[in-house]
């Protein structure tokens, strides 16, 4: 249960499994969120900081994936000690 680096800098494999799982259930989420904005290719009125104007929902949804990841990563960054 130890999943600190050892000596020669390697994590247990408990540690690496858990990586993998992350790895697949976003490569997961990140396929049906690229299904998901294909199937919505309808232009829809936009109110966008700057203006208004119509714009294809695949667009809106990218825009808006990109800034929830983008806020997810700094949220989620953590401090190394110094």
């Amino acid at each position: 249960m130890n999943d600190l680096p050892t000596r020669s800098g390697a994590r247990s494999p408990e540690r690496s499994r858990r990586q993998q799982a992350r790895l697949v259930v976003g490569l997961v989420l990140s396929g049906l969120g690229v299904v998901f904005a294909l199937l919505n290719l309808d232009e829809v009125g936009v109110n966008w900081i700057i203006g208004t104007w119509d714009t294809p929902l695949i667009v809106v949804i990218a825009v808006s994936v990109l800034v929830g990841a983008g806020l997810g990563f700094l949220v989620g960054r953590q401090r190394r000690p110094d």
